[in-house]
């Protein structure tokens, strides 16, 4: 029965090429295309889940209700783990955590690491595989280092790490750190990377800070003990931040602030680690919006469901093409079980062959869409069984759904009727009107997210940041050279090349390089009892005139002033906000009341430092010959922009042999600043693209099915004088009301949701009513397209012949 039952599902899908065609590329793009949607989504939902006990770690942050809004910050001072960990034993594991990067020195190697700063508990709270050592006891020693499995390759090759004395930092200033643990690479989805672990107390300057509640520096993370709830210990914190944090409450109520609605002016909170990827504020903006996440799931759904929505229209187009041979089959005593499970088997069969379509694309397209939307997506990520699970559970709802539907209602065909030429559905006009209006619904609603993604992409590209981004090339420094010695060199060397406009250095890269690094620096202190918080910025000279930034009021720093490097900054003009002062030149004030006294010598209009989706922040700037280089840039003329880079690349091999030249465009690297929006304003081009050409097809399949039901009636209207023009104007005009019905649900959807979007940017469109009007005339055109074809063919047709069998 089964072999007999898959020759006629050959046999008739050969007999209907076309059809099957449709079907199986329509169900190949749907499955390739959602399969890379859900997995992407489910691995950015997989983030730290890997941790045991993951529902008990948190990181802790600082909330703050001030007067204009409530802030978060997850910066933490030295003194507060300890101090945690002394008074409150419900807390079963706490640890800090900063981030580095040196070089490791061995033997006759020097390689450049991410090495992380953290406390013994860390390898306590989370699970990361520890190969070799032992976990409890691994980075109890200032000197101890624990390696990743990458790391031992690359410094030790093949011999034994363990117990081997390797060096960190460079010049004169080298440890030593005794290799006492081998743990496993950070998998892909995990929020924090690292390449070693050493002992915070390594830190340079942490016996100078170990006791400032003040000097923000590192996160930090804890591991609750089983069944103390996260709000109750909140509630317990409390305490804990009146008795060390009374002097930040007391200025915010000087400052007129109110508590919010837990009561809390000030707080000390936690956030789960399965949030802490999500969240785009505290992480500056280095992880995925969750919004984003479930977009991504979101389209993959409606992708799938109008895939679902053609394949039942395409069936029960052709069941009445194949009324009589049910009406046979029954005659000759096929039950009506046999018969679904023969047309739902014919269905299952396309279904199959789209699927394994869809996965051969899926493969073969796999290097693309990784490259196209960052994706980290692997054939051996893919091949394990909860991934196998999903895509086989896609593939199951899809043929139970698309094919389940029509062959019941093929099975379900009165013999008597069917063998008469009076097949009938039930009700046909509100399923087949709902299904269409629901496709053109989703893919109207595609179309004007992704216009208004990309209109507001464009217009954070073309904001001001505050300084030229053009003709400027950022050269990260590395761990292996000194920073200021390279710069002053490549000053020497260039001093005289017209094609070089000006050169600095900075802490700080303007956007994300080749190194993919970025650090952030923020000084809070006290100025004439009001509460201030800067980014603290290091420059060197001439660093306005290689950005283009205008002075406002005084000058730049000057080599001709000692002082300049000692105590003098410029600031912002949401500095000079911030602290209250109209005309800030010439004023002075103290970071903490034992640190120097820094005098104001230079006003600059704001500038966009980190990012551009949010509100330009208070900076503050100032020049050390003690402070690392991190970057210098280099200004050069428009003339000399194309060979500019290989000059500097052979330049920096004198200056720095022993360093990669990692130099990039500065607009190059400011691009990363729109990554998120780019790759929702792509997801949603691809998504509307395809839902369109879905969502033709299946309205080809409609206007198919409408037309083969109306035949006769269209022989009549010809027989009675009806001209062509017209009788296409009333077989287009129903399909033309529903894409209409479509555009009017879709609107306001699209509108709420993009609405919604938008609030999270400071500069942002204003989304223009034409959007949704040039969307809807483009569906009607694309209706109207789709369904022509047919209507014109059968109003040329012969009415004899349609009306032969009367």
């Amino acid at each position: 029965m089964l072999r007999n039952y898959l020759k006629i599902a050959f046999r008739n899908l050969w007999k209907s090429k076309g059809y099957a065609a449709v079907n199986i590329v329509g169900l190949s793009v749907a499955f390739f295309v959602s399969v890379f949607l859900f997995l992407t989504a489910y691995f950015q939902l997989s983030y730290d889940s890997f941790h045991e006990d993951g529902d008990r770690i948190f990181q802790t942050y600082f909330f703050a209700n001030e007067t204009e809004k409530a802030s978060r910050v997850d910066v933490m001072p030295f003194p507060l783990t300890p101090a945690i960990k002394a008074e409150y034993p419900e807390v079963e594991a706490i640890a800090r955590l900063m981030n580095g990067s040196n070089v490791v020195s061995y033997k006759e190697k020097s390689l450049d690491k991410q090495i992380m700063l953290t406390d013994p508990d860390f390898l306590r709270i989370f699970s990361f595989p520890m190969i070799k050592g032992n976990r409890t006891t691994a980075l109890n020693d200032q000197n101890n280092i624990v390696i990743s499995q990458t790391m031992a390759k690359s410094v030790f090759g093949s011999e034994d790490p363990m117990g081997k004395r390797l060096q960190l930092g460079i010049d004169n200033n080298k440890k030593d750190f005794i290799v006492t643990g081998i743990i496993s690479d950070s998998p892909d989805n995990s929020t924090i990377r690292y390449d070693a672990f050493i002992p915070i107390t390594s830190f340079s300057n942490y016996q100078t800070d170990k006791d400032k509640w003040d000097a923000m520096s590192h996160k930090v993370f804890l591991k609750l003990a089983p069944n103390i709830n996260q709000a109750a210990f909140e509630s317990r914190l409390t305490s804990f931040t009146k008795k060390y944090f009374q002097e930040n409450i007391e200025k915010l109520k000087k400052q007129g602030a109110k508590p919010d609605e837990r009561g809390d002016l000030f707080a000390l909170r936690l956030q789960k680690l399965s949030d802490v990827h999500f969240d785009t504020k505290m992480s500056g903006g280095i992880g995925a919006p969750v919004a984003l996440v479930y977009a991504v799931m979101g389209i993959a759904f409606f992708i799938l469901l109008i895939a679902c929505i053609n394949f039942i229209n395409l069936s029960i187009a052709r069941s009445f093409t194949r009324a009589k041979e049910v009406g046979v089959r029954k005659s000759l005593g096929a039950l009506k079980n046999q018969l679904f499970i023969q047309i739902w088997g014919e269905a299952t069969l396309i279904c199959f062959i789209g699927f394994v379509v869809g996965m051969i694309l899926t493969y073969l397209l796999l290097p693309t869409f990784n490259a196209t939307f960052q994706g980290k997506l692997t054939l051996d990520y893919m091949l394990q069984p909860d991934k196998v699970a999903l895509i086989i559970g896609i593939f199951a709802s899809v043929t139970l759904l698309a094919g389940g539907y029509p062959a019941r209602q093929m099975s379900k065909f009165n013999v008597v009727d069917v063998l008469k030429g009076k097949v009938t559905l039930k009700r046909p006009g509100i399923l087949r009107n709902s299904l269409i209006v629901t496709q053109f619904t989703l893919s109207s609603l595609l179309i004007c997210c992704t216009i208004i993604a990309v209109q507001q992409v464009d217009h954070m590209r073309n904001q001001p940041l505050g300084f030229q981004k053009e003709q400027v090339i950022s050269i990260p420094v590395g761990s292996k050279v000194n920073g200021q010695q390279a710069l002053k060199r490549m000053r020497n060397t260039l001093a005289n090349d017209p094609t070089v406009v000006a050169i600095t250095g900075s802490g700080v890269n303007l956007g994300l390089g080749k190194d993919k690094s970025t650090s952030r620096s923020v000084m809070g202190f006290t100025y004439k009892e009001k509460e201030v918080s800067t980014d603290w910025l290091h420059i060197d000279y001439d660093y306005l005139k290689t950005l283009d930034i205008k002075l406002s009021a005084g000058r730049e720093f000057n080599p001709a002033y000692a002082s300049d490097s000692l105590n003098r900054v410029i600031i912002t003009e949401s500095m000079a906000k911030m602290i209250g002062e109209k005309d800030p030149v010439g004023k002075f004030f103290q970071t903490d009341t034992a640190g120097a006294t820094y005098q104001i010598i230079g006003l600059v209009p704001d500038f966009n430092l980190y990012a551009s989706t949010s509100d330009k922040k208070p900076i503050t700037m100032h020049l050390s010959h003690n402070e690392d280089i991190s970057y210098i840039f280099v200004r050069v003329s428009p003339k000399s922009l194309s060979g500019s880079m290989e000059k500097l690349k052979n330049l920096w091999r004198e200056i720095a042999p022993q360093s990669e030249f990692t130099g990039t465009f500065v607009d190059e690297n400011t691009d990363s600043w729109y990554k998120n929006e780019e790759r929702l304003s792509q997801i949603f081009s691809l998504a509307s693209g395809i839902a369109i050409l879905l969502s033709c097809l299946g309205l080809f399949a409609v206007a198919l099915m409408v037309i083969e039901q109306r035949t006769k009636e269209i022989g009549v209207r010809k027989v009675l004088g009806a001209s062509i023009p017209s009788i296409v104007f009333i077989l287009s005009q129903d399909f033309v009301k529903m894409v209409v019905l479509a555009i009017v649900i879709a609107t306001p959807l699209a509108w709420f949701f993009m609405q919604k979007w938008l609030n999270n940017y400071s500069y942002r469109i204003e989304i223009s009513v034409w959007i949704f009007v040039s969307v809807g005339f483009t569906a009607i055109l694309i209706a109207l397209a789709t369904v022509s074809f047919h209507s014109i063919k059968a109003a040329l047709m012969n009415p004899v012949k349609s009306l032969r069998s009367e």
